[in-house]
């Protein structure tokens, strides 16, 4: 039954309904006032193309105006009609496929019941382009529902006056309808395969294993070795220790230092969009959990976006006992091009885990991760595919700068636009520009598609899933690289919740540095060495110096009191060389925290944060507190995803 309903829709347009379709297109007047769209040729072109989809939607009752501005549209877009009505809002998908039913005298079903749905992993490939689905009932022959595409509707329509017979076993649906009944039907299934596929292919790569045996093995030799070292040689040992990490403290201070003078250079100008292009389809996706106040907001956002709505796939992804996310989703006022995805409470409660469930569905060539508070720049999917189109197929990653909107709110929003700035107009730009792998931000990551599904998308067990994605990417060969629209967010502004996100991060780069170095020989000659040292001064170096920060500032404190009141026989020599290197360290890094910051930003953004750089000292304490937090979470709770709340905001639009 499947393969003759298959047969029907390959039909062409009956012969004797030319004249008809070029006469009703013939009487279009169309408002061309905007750019000509570069598929319009000629009269015989359009009954080509839109001639079957014309009779059926004037058959339906649409008016002249709209028609034609719905041609318009879709030669502009690449579509159909049929596509832009529906997209646009112009008319329900319930409305629409219902009216087609009554036209062929096929029952509608607006719902389909999921338990008539026998899943299996090939009917995903109707999440991405609904067609037809077989419905198994108990007490009843099967049926095959199916989407009808009105440029098919004659040629259908032929065959079911041929074969009446064939009305008893056919039934018309929404797309929404066929693809929610496939994502419940195979949400276990899915969900399952989601979390457990990166581990199942690849297990070293995965942070479902926090150490492996012989990273254990090693760790615990380190640790035997460190103790026994200070138990014979005392003073002497915790010296040499204090000595290392100083150096390898000035090597990070170093490397901040080049991205500082980096920063002073001119970046290119971003490519340009050619204005024939023909734009393809771009997944949105946006994980929800326990953000019912953010939904106007977001939907805001999203409307915004200057991208074609007939061209987006926009996925809401939201944990199926979240009520009241869902809740607030149902009483929104939700465009037809943006999907609603329950994700099932199974596995590790993490973004990651969502965002790998909802990509089966995903319909674009390109995909773009947003957050629930994000306002993206509307100009920023076109900007990622004039970057795309410009760059090998081996750029598979763009990340969009993050820029703070609520700097002035308190000293730690403040300080968080500062590092903000710095890492993502500083610091991750001047990685892309030597070709070295880039730690990921959250949110606004825009990818091709096929290069994301090759290197296992993301870990759900990883908490910092953006930074371990950068990596993998870098080392199966592809490279990640920055564009300059960017994405405004809030930061937190109490120490609570920013010790709650600040942790995370940092134990999701354990994670990410303990993947690494399972075969630390084998990810060097991946990445190759430049990028390797990189790689540990990026993410090696941001963990030693955050926890080793306190220690040196205690050592410090000591070595000021010990020269206000000196010892008989003098301070030693050595204590005095490493009391200056860390001295140096100390305020280098305050420094070039300050600076690095400063010089990415605007001159707005300077004055809004004023005088709160004087907290830096206090703000570095926070974070080695969020450091030893997060080594302790990865021994006790290591998939934990602390949750971080957010507020709307009044204003802070691009």
């Amino acid at each position: 039954m499947g393969c003759e309903v298959r047969l029907l829709f390959s039909k062409g347009i009956a012969a004797r309904k030319r004249a008809a379709a070029f006469s009703h297109i013939s009487s279009f007047s169309f408002s061309l006032s905007a750019p000509e769209p570069p598929l319009l040729r000629s009269s015989v072109d359009l009954v080509e193309r839109f001639g079957e989809e014309v009779v059926v939607l004037k058959q339906l009752g649409l008016p002249k105006p709209l028609l034609s501005r719905l041609i318009h549209q879709a030669l502009t877009h690449g579509t159909s009609i049929e596509q832009e009505l529906l997209a646009t809002g112009d008319m329900e998908a319930q409305d629409y496929y219902a009216a087609l039913a009554r036209h062929l005298d096929l029952p509608f079903l607006p719902v389909l019941p999921v338990e008539q749905v026998l899943y299996s992993d090939h009917m995903d490939s109707q999440l991405r382009k609904p067609g037809l689905l077989r419905l198994h009932d108990k007490v009843r022959a099967p049926i095959t529902v199916i989407v009808p595409e009105a440029r098919q509707f004659h040629a259908l329509k032929e065959r079911l006056e041929h074969a009446p017979d064939l009305r008893g076993s056919l039934a018309i649906t929404t797309p929404r309808a066929l693809t929610g009944a496939i994502w419940q039907a195979g949400a276990r299934h899915r969900v399952e395969k989601a979390t457990a596929h990166l581990f199942d292919t690849a297990p070293l790569s995965s942070a479902r294993m926090v150490l492996t045996g012989k990273q254990g093995f090693w760790l615990g030799s380190l640790l035997t070795a460190t103790l026994a070292a200070c138990s014979i040689f005392g003073y002497d040992a915790l010296a040499v220790m204090h000595i290392l990490t100083s150096l390898l403290y000035l090597c990070m201070l170093a490397f901040r230092a080049a991205t500082l003078a980096y920063r002073i250079g001119v970046a290119d100008p971003p490519p340009v969009l050619p204005a024939s292009v023909e734009l393809p389809v771009y997944t949105v996706l946006v994980a929800l959990y326990r953000e019912s106040s953010m939904i106007p907001q977001l939907i805001d956002g999203l409307r915004r976006l200057d991208w074609p709505v007939s061209r987006l796939d926009i996925k809401l992804v939201c944990e199926a006992d979240d009520l009241d996310t869902l809740g607030a989703l149902a009483d929104a006022d939700i465009p037809a091009h943006i999907e609603i995805v329950p994700t099932p409470p199974i596995g590790p409660r993490t973004k990651p885990k969502a965002l790998s469930y909802a990509l089966s569905g995903a319909r674009g060539d390109f995909l773009v991760l947003y957050d629930a508070e994000d306002r993206p720049h509307p100009a920023q999917l076109k900007e990622a595919y004039a970057h795309f189109l410009a760059r090998p197929p081996e750029v598979a990653c763009l990340q969009a700068p993050l820029i703070i909107a609520n700097g002035d709110e308190s000293w730690i929003s403040a300080l968080f636009a500062l590092e903000y700035a710095a890492l993502f107009r500083g610091t991750l730009p001047m990685l892309a520009y030597h070709g070295m792998p880039l730690p990921l931000g959250g949110t606004s990551n825009h990818f091709r598609i096929e290069a994301l599904k090759n290197v296992g998308a993301w870990d759900p067990y990883n908490v910092t899933e953006d930074a371990d994605l950068g990596l993998r990417l870098f080392r199966a060969g592809y490279r990640c690289e920055t564009i300059t629209r960017q994405t405004l967010e809030d930061a937190p502004v109490s120490s609570r919740i920013w010790m709650g996100q600040r942790s995370r991060w940092f134990k999701g780069w354990l994670q990410t540095w303990l993947i690494v170095m399972r075969e630390p020989r084998i990810a060097c000659k991946e990445m190759g060495g430049s990028a390797f040292a990189v790689f540990h001064l990026m993410i090696g170096g941001m963990l030693l110096s955050s926890l080793s920060h306190p220690a040196l500032l205690l050592f410090l404190t000591m070595t000021v009191y010990s020269m206000a009141n000196p010892p008989a026989e003098g301070i030693p020599l050595r204590d005095l060389t490493v009391f200056w290197i860390d001295l140096v360290n100390i305020l280098g890094s305050y420094l070039i925290f300050l600076a690095l910051g400063r010089a990415a930003m605007t001159e707005f953004e300077r004055r809004r944060i004023g005088k709160r750089y004087l907290f830096i000292p206090l703000y570095w304490l926070m974070t080695s507190i969020a450091a030893w937090r997060a080594m302790i979470e990865l021994k006790t709770k290591p998939f934990f995803w602390n949750k971080t709340p957010h507020a709307p905001r009044g204003g802070g639009r691009n």
